[in-house]
């Protein structure tokens, strides 16, 4: 009789265990995946810059797109990180924090928009839109700023940022419908 009870206190240890042991692999994973991500946008911003007057437009939106698609909210971490850490490596540190918030809050958005387990087409133009507004409205408003280039000079950034929003929007739809069968499973692992 008491060995019984031995092996059943072990087994609800193992019980207990398991639950603590899944939650932390997936706490490592939607780490990991917002590091890939971050990785992916850092590289994406860098590699393919296209200068402007004031700055320089880029791939990376696609990228947060993207992942506000695969890990809803918690976008705005990667967003915001590979994106101001691609404005430090560029050589414009001013821009550090204005990016970090404006491409955070594109993720955020997007990812909130996107959390839904069935997702349209119409709905991924909605959020898509919705996150590159973001970015355009908040450069333009940073770019104003006394101790930026003042309205004048942001207003010629407006058209490169349209350029970029544009493109990010068509990457992110393109991606994101090659990864749609992928998306469920990659979300039952995060989540």
């Amino acid at each position: 009789m008491g060995s019984d009870m031995k092996y059943n206190a072990i087994d609800k240890k193992k019980k207990k265990a398991e639950p603590e042991s899944r939650s932390a692999l997936k706490i490592i994973l939607r780490i990991t995946f917002a590091g890939v991500f971050s990785a992916l946008i850092l590289i994406a911003t860098q590699l393919f810059k296209i200068p402007t007057g004031i700055g320089y437009a880029n791939l990376g939106d696609g990228f947060i797109l993207v992942c506000a698609y695969l890990l809803g909210p918690a976008a705005f971490f990667p967003a915001a990180i590979g994106s101001a850490l691609a404005d430090l490596l560029a050589g414009y540190p001013i821009y550090i924090p204005a990016t970090f918030v404006i491409k955070g809050l594109m993720g955020l958005v997007a990812g909130f928009l996107l959390k839904n387990e069935k997702v349209t087409v119409s709905r991924k133009i909605i959020a898509f839109t919705l996150a590159e507004l973001i970015m355009i409205i908040g450069y333009f408003g940073y770019e104003s700023l006394p101790f930026m280039y003042g309205p004048a000079a942001a207003a010629g950034s407006l058209i490169p940022n349209l350029g970029q929003a544009a493109v990010g929007i068509l990457m992110g739809l393109i991606l994101t419908a090659i990864l749609e069968k992928q998306r469920r499973s990659i979300r039952e692992k995060l989540q």
